[in-house]
């Protein structure tokens, strides 16, 4: 089976023979008898007890992204932090290390150096490529290594193949956000990694229609983690949302290959214009980690990051005077999305941190669409002028 063919396929409905999985819109669900309840509490019984602890469409959902990150398990939250911070929870506790890359999602690095800290867990940031980089943090008390690739805005890249051996050498847990290139793109757990987590918001949704996170690994990791954090947070995510996104995953492979065709030609347009200093694109030549690239992932994606002349000011010039594009943060939308990291989504951290991980004033994140290349061209164009 081609992977093409793993994204669309859908199973069908045991009940009423469904072609589209319905929706189990229920809080609870009854049981034939008390012994019945009793045994699905014990966990002796798979069937359902309540929506918090688990509902076909959801676990339908699951079952499908498992599928496409050649894992085990999946988890659906809430949201992509719900994700985040369920997976770090549900793994670290007081006196472990954690060792971050610099380049991280705002909210993610927020939640790594303030809330875990408060909880006991050092957090140590580096800005690596390969596991030679990584090697001299690595202590008796790390207990897992967190990364994105590519990173948020950056686009840098980690050789996730380098860090996942390492890691295993030492007995440390990894963990990689898959969130800019999804499964279509880029397989972390082939390449020796434990964990990988989606903000399924993006691309796997495509629709800018939900907000909604993955945890995905194999059981070993999924079940005590379902048992004892999601559980227990209760971040879970609505059967409606469930339902949304595994519609969205149904075209992922039509969105991603249009949109990273608009991607490529507008960088390579972006890279000769006048205003612009520096074009980070994982498809370009003079991409600094095109090698690694060429190692791990399947295409280059459809974010761009790129680097007006005049810093700070200019950047908020260019968002001004898009029409096309739109002003907004988040990313992975059939529409084209642009934003300033320094204004918005990466403000939180401070302007010297944002700058060691190459977050500069002048920055701009460009989610492209599946709209006519020309036509977001010409307003990119115009705006830059």
């Amino acid at each position: 089976m081609n992977y093409n063919s793993k994204i669309v396929k859908v199973k069908k409905d045991p009940g009423h023979g469904s072609h589209i999985p319905p929706i189990y819109m229920t809080s609870t669900f009854v049981f034939n008898n008390v012994q019945e309840g009793a045994d699905r509490f014990a966990g002796t019984d798979s069937g359902f007890m309540y929506t918090r602890l688990g509902n076909p469409t959801v676990r339908e959902l699951e079952e499908k992204v498992a599928e496409l990150e050649f894992a085990e398990g999946c988890l659906a939250f809430s949201s992509g932090m719900a994700a985040i911070t369920g997976c770090l929870m549900g793994i670290l506790q007081a006196g472990d290390q954690l060792i971050a890359h610099t380049a991280l999602y705002g909210a993610t690095h927020a939640f790594i150096t303030k809330t875990l800290k408060k909880f006991g867990v050092e957090v140590t940031l580096v800005p690596f490529k390969t596991a030679e980089e990584l090697e001299p943090h690595i202590t008796a008390r790390t207990k897992a290594i967190y990364f994105e690739t590519p990173s948020n805005p950056t686009l840098s890249l980690v050789d996730i193949k380098s860090v996942a051996d390492l890691a295993k050498q030492n007995g440390i847990l990894t963990v990689v956000d898959n969130t800019f290139l999804s499964p279509y793109l880029q397989n972390p757990l082939l390449l020796g990694i434990d964990i990988v987590v989606h903000s399924a918001t993006k691309y796997l949704s495509g629709h800018g229609y939900l907000i909604g996170g993955l945890v995905v690994a194999n059981n070993h990791i999924i079940d005590p983690m379902r048992k004892e954090v999601q559980k227990n947070m209760g971040a879970v995510m609505s059967p409606m949302d469930a339902w949304l996104l595994y519609q969205g995953i149904r075209t992922l492979h039509i969105r991603m290959d249009r949109s990273q065709e608009n991607a490529k030609i507008l960088a390579e347009r972006l890279e000769k214009h006048a205003a612009i200093k520096e074009v980070f694109f994982p498809g370009l030549s003079s991409f600094a980690d095109n090698e690694i690239m060429q190692k791990q992932m399947k295409g280059p994606g459809a974010m761009i990051s790129f680097v007006v002349n005049g810093g700070y000011e200019a950047g908020v010039r260019l968002m001004n005077n898009v029409k096309l594009c739109t002003l907004a943060v988040s990313l992975g939308d059939v529409g084209t999305l642009i934003q300033h990291p320094a204004s918005m989504t990466h403000a939180i951290i401070p302007k010297e941190e944002r700058e060691t991980a190459g977050i500069w004033d002048g920055l701009v994140r460009f989610s492209v669409g599946i709209e006519d290349v020309e036509d977001i061209w010409t307003d990119l164009e115009a705006a830059l002028s």
